[in-house]
């Protein structure tokens, strides 16, 4: 965070370095396009084939395998959930939300990918379907959907607070994945990571550049839609921040469920379609 006054002298040539015209660091024009209309006409031919309930201030676990489609929906009441995605062959590659920030944007929505952990790099879902794509950006500089927060934990409110609080989205999502996979908690600790902050509205102050949220305005029958890329083992938490108007660890806020539908489309929808190979960099020549 900068200083409310600055302690360095103004360079005479100030203007001039700050009216530099950025640079995207990422230019994407060489990004693998997904097929949307294929996905698109898939989805309309997919039945349901599972869901997942999943309670206020809890997270579950899910699978979807490769080329099947999972829906998260707002179910009763205004609420966000803090999504992990893993390869389900192989938890040690994972959502990269970091990397795939770089490539979207602080914010996903319709045809933006979520990309999983080196070396494999790819895309692990693609998200063909956002009922709040309307939000946009608000005056505040707040949008939903975001890949900037990196998910309420024990250890942040203890140094915040001095308290400690047991159903934040990173202990919820480590209780989930222990008890998907039969791992010892403090070894499925080490594969929660930063998340998809689903529904969530955020966004980073113009004067200070801190993270904030805000109301999200999801409400019932709200929905994001993804395509599994890969077999995915997805975790979802439903926020204990609720709606994330005022803090997002918290036994007082209201919280609702949030639902988790699998989808199978029918034989021969997704035509030659295959899963994609991990990235094709070679490591032999040392990194």
């Amino acid at each position: 965070m900068k200083p409310a006054q600055p302690e360095a002298v103004l360079p005479a040539d100030a203007a001039a370095r700050r009216a530099v015209a950025p640079v995207i660091c990422y230019p994407v024009a060489t990004l693998p396009r997904p097929d949307l209309a294929l996905y698109r006409a898939a989805r309309a031919t997919a039945g349901k084939v599972g869901e997942t309930l999943v309670p206020p201030r809890e997270a579950r676990c899910f699978e979807v395998p490769a080329g099947h489609f999972f829906r998260i929906t707002c179910v009763e009441g205004p609420q966000v959930g803090d999504l992990n995605l893993w390869s389900a062959a192989d938890l040690t590659e994972r959502f990269y939300s970091g990397k795939t920030r770089a490539l979207h944007g602080t914010h996903l929505s319709t045809g933006d990918r979520m990309w999983s952990t080196f070396p494999a790099l790819r895309p692990m879902a693609t998200i063909v379907a956002d009922s709040l794509d309307w939000y946009g950006f608000d005056a505040f500089g707040g949008s939903v959907h975001d890949v900037i927060g990196t998910r309420c934990d024990p250890y942040t409110n203890r140094l915040l607070s001095g308290g400690s609080y047991h159903h934040c989205c990173h202990s919820n999502l480590t209780r989930a994945l222990a008890a998907a996979r039969g791992l010892p908690v403090f070894e499925a600790e080490a594969l929660v990571h930063d998340v998809l902050n689903v529904f969530m509205c955020t966004g980073f102050t113009r004067d200070t550049g801190q993270y904030f949220m805000k109301a999200s305005p999801v409400r019932p029958g709200d929905h994001l839609d993804f395509f599994a890329e890969i077999d995915l083992l997805g975790g979802l938490s439903a926020c204990p921040g609720g709606d994330c108007s005022a803090e997002h660890s918290s036994d007082t806020a209201a919280c609702h469920p949030l639902l988790v539908e699998v989808f199978r489309p029918a034989a021969g929808a997704l035509a030659d379609w295959q899963p994609p190979a991990p990235n094709g960099y070679d490591r032999s020549h040392g990194l």
